[in-house]
């Protein structure tokens, strides 16, 4: 009966980590349509910070006011449905990927790698997380620390309900804190429980 880890429908979709994309030079005046949608290659006037589903963070939260969807900072698979919506709108090709051609017709400057973390990458969390605790976070969330259950009861990389967290020694938001300070707390529940807080993700990692 422990309030966590109860796998229902997150926010983000599980999809393998992401990494940084750099767009190579072209002109700057080159225009908006008849170049990949994403803007990866032509078209990109310097090195981008390209966005795809999985990332969160500031920049997301500009891309999603934008394109009119809920502003939570985490590009999910609503996120990336408004985008590919706004590229047909535009005729630019329809791949849900924000690079520097979508990027300037959503008329947005360019982001900063310190505006977007990606999902599945660890930043600054120096936390040695057994293996186990590392395949649930995966399985719970992809390793982000953003996630958000799609009924809110249930965040961050190891979908804490907030009493559980609580009852761990957190305080605010799981889905707000430090990535170390979320790996402590699992770590510290997975000693005193064990697996058994995340039952459908520890029997998914052992089937």
């Amino acid at each position: 009966m422990w309030p966590v880890g109860k796998k229902i429908g997150l926010t983000l979709l599980a999809v393998p980590a992401l990494a940084l994309a750099l767009a190579g030079p072209a002109a700057a005046d080159d225009p908006v349509k008849g170049s990949a949608g994403g803007g990866v290659g032509a078209g990109a006037s310097d090195h981008t910070t390209v966005l795809r589903k999985g990332d969160f963070g500031p920049a997301v939260t500009k891309v999603q006011r934008k394109v009119r969807t809920g502003a939570d900072g985490i590009f999910g698979s609503q996120t990336h449905n408004a985008v590919k919506r706004f590229q047909r709108r535009k005729q630019l090709e329809v791949d849900g990927v924000v690079g520097p051609i979508t990027r300037r017709a959503l008329r947005l400057r360019a982001f900063s790698s310190d505006d977007v973390s990606h999902r599945g990458r660890s930043r600054g969390s120096s936390v040695r997380l057994p293996r186990v605790l590392r395949q649930i976070a995966q399985c719970e969330s992809g390793g982000n620390p953003r996630a958000v259950s799609r009924g809110g009861t249930y965040r961050g990389k190891f979908q804490f309900s907030r009493s559980t967290w609580r009852a761990m020694g957190g305080s605010g938001d799981p889905a707000k804190a430090a990535e170390s300070t979320q790996d402590r707390l699992a770590l510290k529940l997975y000693r005193r429980s064990g697996v058994q807080p995340w039952p459908a993700c520890s029997r998914a990692i052992r089937s």
